[in-house]
């Protein structure tokens, strides 16, 4: 007889094919958790695939990635042959048995350049290869020009700090009588990275343990300061790009890829510039993409060769041009680079190589706690920054709750936390 949970999955996994697009028995199926937006999921089949073996490119919220990966395994019905998700949320299917070793892949894709750090990664501390590194993107400020007459004096806006945007943001109000600093803090904007992989971080050098340190306390204080200059239309802004192209806002925080039509439209009126520094260095989060094949992939061979397809040169640069994700083989961009695209680049280049540069990596381990993750950073937020609640009482509080968590998914640390043996602790 078979058990509710055994019931539960055999449904989600029911209603799992169902749900997938129609495709021919011999097509491949290819799950994403990433480029999901419509304009970007139909530049991946009408631009990305072209030349690939015939591919359904399907998308998915990363949370229902996960479950419907492991439901189509207890199942033993493979409908996915194709995988491209981030890191953090290819991670927990490797201890499932879920992802096929695809040595064979990266064997062919040795003299590609991709870094050996980043194919390490792509092994999940595992002996294989688990994954192929796909793309990468980070998060940048964009500035649009009109902003630089009221930088703060000293100021150099390739190596802010927090103090400084708070300064400029208030200069900016002070002399316009507007708010034009921007974050993306709406329903589906990314305002928890830059809490954990940008602010936190630099004043910490932690994204887990210090999270309720004396150095965290400081940086909350500082965010709430910069929050005055801060738009209030900012908890409706999902993709900074549309603020930035109406000129509500003048200086934005978001992915690359949310900034990539503003600056595609008009190169002239922008500058991309690295996140801010606090007093532990300028913490950034570089964000990578990789494709794995499932394990019992009915379409093994074929997933294989979109791989080599992704991961070719000319599929490398029109990502980036495409969807503003950047190439992880050794593929120059071309002199004639859109202006808006080199922008970015520059802006890349910029955040990655800054002599206080901090690397912050997405949240690794936690499963589909990921959301939960975000709830403490993003709540922290709301009681200090927007109810006034007091720092430390806030700081202790949610410390609770992280700690309670990490507990429970025994996810080691992440950079910029140093290693740990076990559930990453909360000081």
């Amino acid at each position: 007889m078979k058990t509710l949970n055994q019931l539960a999955i055999a449904a989600m996994t029911a209603g799992a094919i169902l749900a997938a697009p129609v495709a021919n028995a011999q097509d491949l199926v290819f799950l994403s958790t990433q480029l999901r937006p419509i304009d970007e999921a139909q530049k991946v089949r009408e631009v990305l695939l072209k030349g690939a073996p015939k591919t359904t490119y399907v998308v998915e919220e990363p949370p229902q990635f996960a479950v419907r990966m492991k439901a189509e395994q207890a199942a033993g019905k493979r409908t996915i042959s194709l995988m491209g998700a981030l890191h953090g949320e290819l991670q927990p299917l490797a201890p499932t048995a879920s992802l096929d070793a695809i040595d064979d892949v990266a064997a062919k894709l040795s003299a590609s350049g991709i870094p050996a750090g980043l194919m390490e990664l792509g092994k999940l501390g595992t002996s294989t290869q688990q994954y192929i590194p796909w793309m990468q993107a980070t998060y940048v400020l964009v500035v649009r020009k009109e902003a630089l007459p009221f930088l703060p004096a000293g100021a150099d806006v390739n190596a802010l700090t927090y103090e400084q945007l708070a300064a400029w943001g208030k200069a900016i109000q002070d002399k316009t009588g507007q708010r034009r600093i921007g974050f993306p803090a709406g329903p589906k904007g990314l305002f928890a990275r830059f809490l954990q992989g940008n602010l936190v971080p630099s004043y910490t050098g932690s994204m887990v343990t210090e999270f309720r340190s004396a150095a965290a306390e400081k940086g909350w204080t500082d965010f709430k300061a910069l929050w005055a200059t801060v738009n209030p239309n900012a908890n409706n802004y999902n993709f900074m790009q549309e603020p930035l192209m109406a000129g509500e806002v003048w200086i934005a925080w978001d992915h690359i890829a949310r900034v990539k039509d503003a600056l595609t439209a008009e190169p002239d009126k922008y500058l991309v510039v690295p996140p801010p520094a606090g007093s532990q260095g300028r913490a950034y989060m570089p964000v990578v993409a990789g494709l794995a094949i499932a394990k019992d992939a009915p379409n093994r061979a074929q997933a294989a060769a979109v791989i080599e397809h992704l991961l070719k040169p000319a599929t490398q640069i029109a990502t980036a041009m495409e969807v503003g994700f950047f190439p992880v083989i050794n593929a120059p961009l071309p002199a004639d680079l859109p202006a808006g695209v080199k922008l970015l680049a520059d802006g890349i280049a910029k955040t990655q190589g800054a002599k206080d540069a901090i690397v912050a990596l997405l949240p690794v381990g936690l499963g589909d706690k990921g959301g939960e993750f975000n709830k403490v950073y993003f709540d922290t937020f709301q009681r200090i920054v927007l109810r006034g609640e007091p720092v430390r009482a806030v700081l202790d509080s949610q410390a609770e709750t992280l700690r309670a968590l990490m507990t429970q998914t025994a996810a080691p640390c992440w950079a910029p936390d140093k290693p740990s043996q076990g559930a990453c602790p909360v000081t």
